[in-house]
């Protein structure tokens, strides 16, 4: 009985932590803290004062776990994005994703080495490391707002599509780090035949799983969301096993069914983004429960990696977003929101334990790294976010779809939203347009946007704002 009971502790523990932390999402959201910050600082701070989450997770635990959190995570966010909004932005995601990965890297990696003097392998896997962007913090912190114009489809694209590049990217680093003489050809041999493979079974597994999900009726509408779930699970362990990155393949899945109709959509997306958020808190708690805060004291790991994720948010993410976005259509504001809504998280712990995994040398020295970068992100940059949308200029509001309503106007010629631009109307942050159409057609919404009569458009209102909106756009006669 000792072993169920010492189990017992455990379990009542870290569900204890979870419970808390999700009743204390709310004050996190009035405070626009990304809610991975609550689970990564609680678990850890949890793991310090009780003696027996020490060891509850091994390294190669949380890599596994994290591991299937992604697969999940990403295959949500490929859901949500879904191929018509990737492709309005397929170029700026793909250079970010793929380009900007290298680049920020790279620039890490020559910080870490001239200045904190790290040799050129650890500051290679340093960079390698903590280079992508992630996206469970992603779509934490975008999930429940609009954002106007590309900047957001930007960052969640980039946020999926950087993962399956900076874990191929590690992989080649490890293999680097672990060869007597290996070059950095290895890097990229290893790099292109997992993008390659991943891309290809990410498509094909799409294209058969659609007709399956139209055609193939189940005994129960609550087995269709499990039905597309254990169809991702087949895409990414064949991409897996056949050598490709599996994490490409299920993103790639995810934006081509995204847009697709099939019965029960609404329910398996709604169950798919319930799951993405279990995952999420798994991986912060595995993280947290797995990090000594004395030990990163000892190994001096506060210091470098502060210095790193200083580097990393106002060197290397904006000197790759500003060089990369050059060609794209964005005012200055969107690049600067786009350089620093690069939110690190579960996709860096889980390099960190690969390179753990792998022996490589100062394996525990770069983990700790891993933990403060990813600290300094969720809870600086995640934090700031919002504030810095509103100095950039850059409309992002939440929108809370459960207790609000969707009222639809039509603009008359004696309303005060005739002739005005979208971003003069005078509805606060308490009304949201998020659909407008003109002669039958939907119209993209920027601020820019002038109102003419016989326009309809799609307010997000809480109800007792329904007449003053009514006089805006319909006038007196309304």
């Amino acid at each position: 009985m000792t072993e169920i009971s010492d189990f017992g502790v455990i379990v009542l523990a870290v569900s204890a932590t979870a419970f808390v932390a999700l009743l204390g999402m709310r004050l996190a959201d009035r405070v626009s803290l990304p809610y991975a910050a609550l689970f990564l600082v609680g678990a850890a701070l949890l793991s310090e004062t009780a003696s027996p989450l020490q060891t509850v997770l091994s390294i190669e635990q949380v890599e596994r776990l994290t591991v299937v959190a992604l697969v999940v995570i990403l295959f949500d966010g490929g859901l949500h994005i879904g191929l018509r909004r990737f492709r309005r932005a397929a170029g700026p995601i793909l250079a970010l994703g793929v380009l900007g990965t290298f680049v920020t890297a790279a620039v890490v990696a020559a910080a870490a080495h001239y200045i904190l003097g790290f040799d050129w392998i650890l500051a290679g896997l340093v960079g390698a490391a903590i280079a992508p962007t992630d996206p469970a913090v992603t779509f934490s912190v975008f999930g429940a707002r609009e954002i106007r114009g590309r900047a957001g489809t930007i960052l969640e694209g980039e946020a999926g599509m950087n993962d399956p590049v900076g874990i191929a990217l590690m992989i080649g680093m490890i293999e680097l780090a672990t060869e007597d003489d290996g070059s950095f050809s290895i890097v990229v041999r290893e790099f292109t035949v997992e993008m390659a493979i991943g891309l290809a079974v990410g498509v094909a597994g799409a294209l058969v799983l659609l007709p399956v999900m139209r055609r193939v009726r189940l005994t129960g509408p609550a087995l269709y969301p499990i039905r597309v779930l254990a169809g991702a699970g087949i895409v990414y362990g064949l991409a897996a096993v056949a050598g490709g990155s599996g994490f490409l393949a299920v993103f790639v899945a995810g934006v081509i069914l995204g847009d697709a109709a099939a019965p029960r959509k609404g329910e398996i997306e709604a169950f798919s983004s319930s799951l993405a958020g279990l995952a999420e808190i798994a991986a912060f708690v595995a993280l947290g429960l797995t990090i000594s805060l004395g030990d990163i004291s000892t190994l001096g790991v506060w210091e470098d990696g502060l210095v790193l994720a200083l580097i990393l948010a106002f060197v290397a993410r904006p000197l790759a977003v500003g060089l990369l976005l050059l060609p794209a259509r964005l005012h200055w504001g969107e690049r600067a929101f786009i350089a620093w809504g690069g939110l690190k998280g579960a996709v860096p712990i889980l390099l960190g334990a690969l390179a753990v995994l792998a022996e490589v040398d100062n394996e525990s020295r770069l983990y700790g790294i891993v933990f403060v970068v990813v600290l300094f992100s969720v809870v600086i940059q995640g934090a700031t976010v919002p504030y810095a949308a509103h100095q950039l200029r850059v409309p992002f509001r939440r929108v809370d779809h459960d207790l609000s309503e969707v009222l639809e106007f039509v603009v008359r010629e004696d309303a005060f939203a005739n002739g005005h631009e979208l971003g003069e109307l005078p509805l606060g942050e308490r009304a949201w347009i998020g659909v407008l159409i003109r002669d039958g057609r939907p119209r993209t919404i920027t601020d820019d946007v002038v109102l003419e009569p016989g326009d309809r458009v799609h307010v997000y209102c809480q109800p007792e704002d329904a007449a003053a909106l009514e006089r805006i756009f319909a006038g007196a006669r309304g």
